[in-house]
């Protein structure tokens, strides 16, 4: 037990009490579960100033209906860089392509343009960016190179709803986007995605792949709407409660009541079978509510951002770079040495900083790497920043007093550890 709230940067750390009141109403209106979700694609399109938007129960159901729109071959490769979720990666092997793995850099996080060039081979064919944490990728030169190459470019916007470059929305630089509204991505529906784009075609071959594939089960449904209201109302006040709340999380998923962002099957390249699958209105509903909360998150976001920088600027470490345009999903730091005891300390003072980005090249660390098709040593600055990096939560549930919390304890344990 604490004297302090605990902190997290998981667990469901976008909701607010409204998104609570909304989880209660529509979990006592399971007929409404399964309508269809049109209402949060318009908003989509209206954001955007898209012609088309597409809603998925997933980033991963979305990912590989576009992927089944681009009349790609077996074997045909798909570049993505390392330091990346296994969700990404496991809709490229579902759809029996082949991920090839781009190093990216230690100052963005992401895809590095040179090591691109280096990886592109004959068989290359998409190119998916990853902007990573919200800060937007190299696009000036990725769009070059995947014009000299003819790679199709599809911008894995998960991290980064709501980031804009030379003033122009994230999103709408490639031929096709797509978005995450997982757990604890910019906008939180529990589940949920969302493809955009522009062309014809592929819209035509997206609305094609969704008619062909089913609603989630109710009881899939169900898990996805408890877990606001379970999380929030008993998990999260009674987490450091002699660990009550810890344990009731661990038996919840293990009862299936709750669902895991990432299953077992996953982690070894399988599907667990509820993707590809349309987007339920029940969590389109919280969606929408969290999307019209999108500009006020944003903003605190780079409110406790700005605190990070201010109370850590005298650490020897790598912070990230403030590109006008970005986002913060997190406030990464870099280390010149493995972050593991940092992790582990600040939880005993109940600060909770395991979000999974860490450890290895394809996250969560317990992926099976080479089920993911990654080598070792293919990606060495990707390998070094897994073990060196230590991710700061930026969501709406962290106070600017917990945020000064968070950077006195770092400091604390550092100086500890120096002594």
């Amino acid at each position: 037990m604490f004297k302090e709230k605990p902190i997290f940067i998981s667990l469901s750390p976008n909701t607010e009490r409204d998104d609570v009141i909304l989880a209660l109403k529509l979990l006592f209106q399971p007929w409404k579960w399964k309508k269809k979700a049109s209402f949060l694609e318009e908003e989509f399109k209206n954001y955007f100033k898209v012609k088309h938007a597409i809603s998925f129960n997933s980033g991963r159901s979305a990912l590989m209906a576009i992927l089944s729109a681009l009349n790609l071959k077996e074997g045909d490769e798909v570049l993505v860089q390392a330091f990346t979720c296994n969700a990404l990666i496991n809709p490229i092997i579902w759809s029996k392509l082949k991920p090839v793995f781009v190093d990216c850099e230690k100052e963005t996080l992401n895809l590095n343009v040179e090591d691109l060039k280096r990886k592109i081979t004959s068989k290359s064919r998409v190119l998916i960016i990853q902007h990573t944490f919200g800060l937007p990728s190299n696009l000036k030169e990725i769009l070059k190179v995947c014009k000299e190459k003819n790679l199709i470019l599809i911008e894995d916007c998960a991290h980064s709803l709501g980031a804009t470059f030379e003033g122009k929305k994230i999103g709408t630089f490639s031929n096709v986007a797509f978005f995450s509204f997982g757990r604890d991505k910019i906008i939180s529906s529990v589940f949920g995605g969302m493809v955009i784009t522009n062309d014809e075609k592929v819209a035509q071959k997206l609305k094609e792949f969704w008619e062909k594939i089913d609603q989630p089960s109710s009881f899939w449904i169900l898990q996805q709407i408890l877990y606001p209201i379970l999380v929030e109302i008993i998990i999260k006040p009674l987490y450091n409660f002699f660990g009550i709340g810890k344990g009731l999380l661990f038996i919840c998923q293990k009862l299936k009541i709750l669902s895991k962002a990432v299953t077992k099957k996953e982690k070894r390249g399988e599907n667990p079978n509820y993707f590809p699958k349309k987007m339920p209105f029940a969590l389109a509903i919280l969606a929408k509510n969290q999307f019209k909360k999108l500009e006020k998150f944003n903003k605190h976001r780079e409110k406790i951002a700005k605190i990070y920088e201010k109370e850590l600027r005298d650490l020897n470490l790598v912070l990230p770079k403030n590109q006008e345009g970005r986002v913060w999903m997190r406030y990464p730091l870099i280390f010149n040495f493995e972050t593991e005891f940092l992790l582990r300390e600040l939880s005993k003072n109940g600060i909770f900083l395991n979000d999974g980005w860490r450890g290895k090249p394809i996250v969560p660390p317990d992926t099976d790497q080479e089920k993911m098709g990654y080598k070792y040593g293919s990606c060495p600055i990707a390998e070094k920043i897994v073990k060196n990096i230590l991710n700061l939560p930026t969501n709406i549930q962290v106070s600017e007093k917990e945020a000064k919390r968070i950077c006195q304890k770092i400091k604390e344990i550092l100086n500890k550890n120096e002594g």
